[in-house]
């Protein structure tokens, strides 16, 4: 067993029922280029995290727990993209138009994909998700139901949308969640901090937060 000096109070996981999601970290919202700046956000902020949560990665593969990684993309004929997504907004492309990295969030498309310093290795599941949460249209609860998984650590981008989406889709299944915190960013600063305030609110009421340190300190004791 592990034990991991999260707030709002310390978590048990025993690793082998301990699963890592790294929710979205791809070309299309890390690099200049792809969707995220083409909705005029800063992508630094998001690339400032990747050393960070490669080191989440190392201390999960080194504690043999299992690692999920996800995309969200769509199919070339945006078949599972509906209208009330692809148009909503302003960005300068839209999902499905071409850009420097090809057709923006496309499945396939050299922007769709991971970055390569948070590449999946052989064994690692990687999940393409149409919605903003993982589980939605997806075999992750599945997978995760087979491996016997009853603890799941995040990281990944964004903080209040993919990310917390997919907490709370973890949490009304059962499954006690923990983000760490500087291995998640969001292109605003405020909705970062707001939504860590909200997941350990009343007491871990979506779930727990810890530092990428406190996570590698507690896989390593």
């Amino acid at each position: 067993m592990a034990q991991i000096a999260a707030l709002p109070f310390a978590l048990t996981l025993e690793p082998a029922t301990t699963a890592l999601i790294v929710i979205d970290m791809q070309r299309d919202f890390i690099e200049d280029g792809g969707f995220g700046a083409s909705l005029g956000n800063d992508v630094r902020p998001l690339q400032a995290i990747v050393p960070t949560t490669a080191r989440l990665l190392a201390a999960a593969r080194c504690a043999d727990i299992a690692v999920i990684h996800t995309r969200e993309c769509h199919a070339p004929d945006l078949s599972d993209c509906p209208p009330a997504k692809r148009d909503r907004g302003d960005p300068s492309l839209r999902i499905g138009d071409q850009g420097s990295m090809g057709r923006m969030l496309i499945a396939g498309e050299p922007g769709a994909g991971i970055v390569p310093a948070l590449a999946p290795i052989k064994g690692e599941l990687v999940i393409d998700k149409p919605g903003k949460g993982a589980f939605y249209a997806t075999p992750l609860g599945e997978h995760l139901k087979t491996l016997n998984i009853k603890t799941l650590i995040f990281a990944g981008v964004t903080t209040e949308v993919c990310v917390q989406t997919t907490m709370r889709e973890a949490n009304d299944r059962g499954f006690e969640c923990l983000l760490a915190e500087d291995a998640t960013e969001s292109y605003f600063p405020q909705f970062k901090a707001a939504t860590i305030d909200m997941i350990r609110a009343q007491g871990a009421i979506v779930g727990w937060t810890a530092t990428t340190a406190q996570i590698e300190v507690a896989l390593h004791d």
